[in-house]
């Protein structure tokens, strides 16, 4: 069973969102909180995945991201929003969180997200494209550092390549015929030379560095 907890100062939401997963054979929600008491109840109840609301008035989302950050081992986080264009996205990535959903997700596709993150890939509602996420995180900056690139292994970028197409471990081990344990351990290695926090900034890490194959009709942009 998928262990979830979702975090939302609105009841409403926090409802909708236990009944939409609970009706799934392999997720149990172990929680639904207000922001308040998100990281006593991941504490207590030790969530797979967390859907946390990065806007609330009690507390902030992105605090209450940090925080569970801390926690050993720590969830798997995505931020919930209600706008396609928040301008906490580029904290709430550069802080690890897995991905961003909007709070008017399908229903019958919610369920897929929470096993894409449980298995380590990244979602992004498709209203939160990627040209908005990539413009918050290279506003000010330059081309991904060459130097961190040369530091990964040649299977190292193979999977940084997977892991920027969005792939979980386990799909990123069929696909490269490796357990998910030894993708998962590749996969925190990237991260540590990338000097990143997330799945999400080296993907984008990825997309940057010409790792990924350009979508059809960008070849010749």
């Amino acid at each position: 069973m998928i262990r979830v907890m979702v975090v939302d100062d609105e009841a409403l939401i926090r409802t909708g969102f236990q009944r939409i997963l609970e009706a799934a054979d392999d997720i149990e929600v172990v929680a639904a909180v207000p922001g308040g008491q998100a990281v006593r109840a991941a504490e207590e109840f030790r969530p797979d995945v967390v859907l946390l609301d990065i806007r609330m008035p009690d507390v902030d989302g992105l605090t209450v991201l940090a925080a569970l950050r801390r926690l050993s081992p720590p969830p798997v986080v995505a931020m919930l929003t209600t706008f396609d264009m928040d301008e906490y996205v580029e904290t709430a990535l550069r802080s690890g969180a897995a991905g961003f959903l909007l709070k008017d997700t399908d229903p019958e596709g919610l369920p897929l997200l929470v096993r894409t993150l449980a298995e380590g890939g990244t979602v992004l509602s498709s209203q939160v494209t990627r040209t908005v996420v990539e413009g918050y995180l290279d506003a000010g900056t330059r081309a991904p550092d060459m130097e961190r690139l040369e530091r990964l292994t040649e299977r190292e970028r193979a999977v940084l390549a997977l892991v920027g197409e969005g792939l979980s471990n386990a799909d990123i081990g069929t696909r490269m015929h490796l357990s998910t344990g030894t993708v998962k351990d590749h996969v925190s290695s990237i991260l540590a030379k990338l000097e990143v926090a997330g799945r999400v900034q080296a993907a984008l890490f990825a997309d940057r560095a010409g790792l990924l194959e350009p979508p059809r009709g960008r070849e010749e942009e």
